[in-house]
């Protein structure tokens, strides 16, 4: 009946998420409510942790993709876990580090740094600075000496790969604004310019194919290019290459339908092709990285709301709109995302009646999701969405200056807050 494992029904015919009553949350806490499982993010980080060191060996890391989901106690408990970072604005740097975030295992990434990002990516000391152009390489290469350092660098290359997932997300082709293209040669070039800049130290390359993709076979095909491209360097007298970062994207199911992805299995797979290419010579010396975002945090995650309306036209499907919307779950109205949806005060009844769940933004496309069941829907009661653990928060706005919600996370049997929501003076307190 639950998509996921961590959702369930008491005996009062309540949906549970983490073990706890959402129809308790929502009265704790007023919706909407952001819940985060604290346990599955965990296991999470542990699935792939073991796997990258079990298949790539020990100096392997996964780094937490955190644009998928970026607060304070998040970068805590995936730091806690022994995992790497990945992020890509100097906020959420910031916010890494605000958290006590090891920085020599954050990767700054960003396809338009501005001087200023540059300054203080290398000022904090991060690990690894991913760079795609020649005018952010110099810039960079200035900073560093500026601050006489000598800063590691990957150069994020385009292998041309099609992900096969929403076009939106998709960033692996040629003709893309992430990455400097293989085939048409200007990787190569870009490559052996880095090598000779000073300050900064190239050792390596990234690459991200798009996301929410539930085939490996185009992260192999991803693998392959870039050992080639590793290998080709070598012969042209290359810089030495110590560390290769696949990116992320690996897919979750947001549907009782869509397939469930064996991560494990996943990186296992990948890892076969690079360990096998080259007669396994390519791969010696160098360690390897992957970026999961949305798998760690995504199932993990579900948004309740308040029902304030049951709206029928005859002839047409009802409308049933709730106390959120496209302000804290834009991805409906950007890519048509699916979700799975409950009443989570009624879940032992019978979901009878076919409705739009739609938001409270003065906006037609203010969809959370079209078609869903539920017992039909009366003022007051609580909806619960699952799979919004990845890229809600983290893409909420103030749109209609409506408040952000808050952040909730459950952890054995205990809800803690972890993001207040906005109030109406968060809402001014910039404004002159």
């Amino acid at each position: 009946m639950f998509i996921y494992g961590n959702i369930g029904k008491n005996s009062e015919g309540h949906l549970t998420f983490a073990g706890l009553d959402t129809v308790d949350l929502a009265a704790e806490f007023g919706t909407p409510l952001y819940l985060l499982d604290e346990d599955l993010v965990r296991e999470r980080c542990r699935i792939y942790l073991r796997a990258m060191r079990e298949f790539f060996g020990e100096g392997s890391l996964p780094l937490f993709a955190s644009k998928a989901l970026s607060f304070t106690e998040i970068y805590r408990i995936v730091g806690s876990e022994g995992i790497g970072a990945d992020v890509v604005s100097p906020g959420e740097l910031y916010t890494a580090l605000r958290a006590g975030f090891d920085p020599s295992l954050i990767c700054f990434h960003g396809n338009n740094k501005t001087d200023a990002d540059i300054a203080y990516a290398v000022r904090s000391k991060v690990g690894l600075i991913v760079s795609d152009c020649r005018e952010e390489l110099e810039a960079l290469s200035a900073e560093a000496v500026r601050q006489g350092v000598r800063q590691k660098v990957l150069l994020r290359l385009s292998p041309g790969v099609d992900a096969h997932t929403h076009a939106k997300i998709t960033t692996g082709l040629t003709d893309s604004k992430f990455g400097v293209p293989i085939e048409t040669g200007a990787a190569g070039e870009l490559c052996l310019y880095a090598a000779g800049l000073p300050g900064i130290e190239l050792i390596g390359f990234h690459s991200h194919i798009g996301s929410q993709i539930a085939d490996v076979s185009p992260f192999r095909e991803e693998a392959i290019r870039l050992m080639d491209f590793v290998a080709r360097m070598r012969k042209e007298g290359g810089p030495e290459v110590s560390v290769i970062n696949f990116g992320g994207g690996l897919g979750v199911r947001y549907l009782p339908g869509d397939p469930a992805v064996d991560y494990r299995a996943a990186l296992r797979d990948l890892a076969e092709t690079v360990m096998s290419h080259g007669g396994g010579q390519t791969a010696k010396g160098i360690r390897f990285m992957v970026e999961p975002g949305r798998s760690i945090v995504a199932e993990a995650g579900m948004t309740l709301y308040t029902v304030g309306s049951f709206r029928e036209i005859p002839g047409f499907t009802p409308y049933t709109s709730v106390d959120g919307g496209m302000a804290d779950n834009p991805r409906y109205a950007l890519y048509e995302s699916p979700y799975t949806v409950y009443s989570a005060n009624r879940a032992s009844e019978a979901c009878d009646t076919l409705t739009h769940l739609v938001g409270r933004c003065c906006e037609s496309g203010d969809i959370i999701q079209k078609n869903v069941r539920l017992p039909r829907p009366k003022r007051g009661d609580t909806v619960a969405v699952a799979g919004t653990g990845a890229y809600n928060y983290s893409m909420a706005s103030n749109y209609n200056r409506l408040t952000r919600p808050p952040v909730v996370i459950l952890t054995d049997g205990r809800a803690r807050l972890a993001v207040r929501g906005e109030t109406f003076e968060d809402l001014v307190r910039n404004d002159i």
